[in-house]
């Protein structure tokens, strides 16, 4: 688990950004003039704060006018629901009903004295309070920690022996767990890494990052990363260079273990 901030000002530039998916979970809370999300018909839903962003399968657009400032903790598919005490699914945004909400002033007003680092505190305060009331199951840490680290790269076979478990013992519960199955969330880790790459390096040799992500091929990387971002590599590393170089970010980041 780990908790971040950001800030955003869209005062001199658009006023709407893309959330691109990744292999994570991530509770958001926000604060400033609102925050929507464009829907499939073209209009704007406002957005409660905080909401959870779950697995997504395609880009989400958000809308928030001026400037936003986000506090997010960004958690793994199979533990989010367990932790938060919620049914799992597969909506890729959901509104949270949910005690966690009672933050939300506090939040605001550690962000409004310019305290960034006990607003992060509080909310690690609250998530070391919680997270021993429920022990998450040691076959899904052992599944999702070999994921994690062959960058969702492992066959299904070799994450269930991995975890000390058979096939269908870990399909049953990781399912049960994240609402997704193990290829679900691995297809997902992987493209992450691959956006990742291309995020910070735009000018990245395609043959090269497919090769180091195990995909098959160049080709096979631009399937795969056109089915979960709408759009090429190529085209994604461009509009990244714009975005860094139009938009003005502060990030702070930090890991609970």
């Amino acid at each position: 688990m780990s908790f971040w901030y950001t800030r955003m000002n869209f005062a001199e530039g658009p006023a709407s950004f893309e959330v691109v998916p990744d292999g994570y979970a991530e509770i958001i809370f926000h604060f400033g003039r609102g925050c929507s999300i464009a829907t499939p018909d073209g209009s704007r839903q406002p957005l409660p704060s905080p909401f959870m962003v779950g697995l997504l399968n395609q880009p989400a657009v958000f809308h928030a006018p001026g400037q936003l400032e986000v506090i997010g903790i960004r958690c793994f598919p199979w533990t989010v629901f367990e932790l938060l005490g919620l049914p799992p699914g597969q909506d890729g945004v959901r509104v949270l009903a949910h005690p966690i909400a009672q933050l939300q002033a506090l939040l605001s007003g550690w962000l409004q004295a310019g305290n960034v680092a006990e607003a992060l505190a509080q909310v690690q305060r609250y998530f070391l309070a919680a997270r021993p009331r429920r022990a998450s199951d040691h076959l899904l840490i052992q599944a999702g920690g070999a994921m994690r680290a062959a960058n969702g790269t492992l066959p299904v076979s070799q994450v269930a022996a991995a975890a000390h478990a058979t096939v269908r013992t870990l399909e049953r519960k990781f399912k049960q767990a994240a609402g997704y199955t193990v290829k679900d969330v691995s297809g997902l880790m992987r493209f992450e890494q691959a956006r990742h790459q291309l995020w910070l390096h735009p000018a990245a040799s395609l043959a090269g990052l497919a090769q180091e992500l195990g995909y098959a091929d160049q080709a096979h990387l631009g399937r795969e990363f056109k089915r979960y971002s709408g759009t090429t590599p190529a085209a994604f590393a461009r509009k990244a260079t714009r975005w860094q170089q139009t938009v003005s970010t502060d990030f702070v980041a930090f890991i609970l273990a």
